[in-house]
């Protein structure tokens, strides 16, 4: 009989490693062949909010990369979105501009947002599932 892995497979790309610690979760979690990542936001280094909505936007696309990349993936890889937002009646066109230019062609991952009260400070947040290509 198999013994069950007993630790996650936690996947960190390099920097930010102060937020992971200070909040106490991994930035992902590998299993088997698929990548759960955790939500990403447009932190500066510092860990701070970058003030701009769209650069923050631009730059949680940007963390979600580095995660993505650790882990051997793209953004071809991701097969399942969840954006959150504090206000999406004035957010949406602008956070599809970013997205637009990063997601790539059809067909695209599926796609789930939801308004949100409250993100620590930040107005976006993004967290997505991908397949691990073989090789990974």
């Amino acid at each position: 009989m198999a013994q069950a892995q007993s630790k996650r497979d936690a996947v960190f790309p390099p920097g930010r490693q102060a937020l992971y610690a200070k909040h106490r979760y991994s930035a992902a979690i590998r299993s088997g062949d698929l990548l759960f990542v955790s939500g990403q936001v447009g932190s500066r280094e510092d860990g701070s909010p970058e003030p701009e909505f769209e650069a923050q936007v631009a730059r949680a696309f940007a963390n979600l990369s580095a995660v993505l990349r650790e882990a051997g993936c793209t953004f071809d890889d991701v097969v399942d979105v969840t954006t959150f937002h504090t206000d999406p009646a004035t957010q949406f066109d602008t956070m599809m501009r970013v997205r637009d230019g990063v997601i790539g062609e059809a067909p695209y991952p599926n796609w789930t947002a939801v308004g949100v009260t409250w993100l620590a400070g930040f107005d976006f947040e993004i967290k997505v599932i991908a397949r691990i290509p073989a090789g990974g």
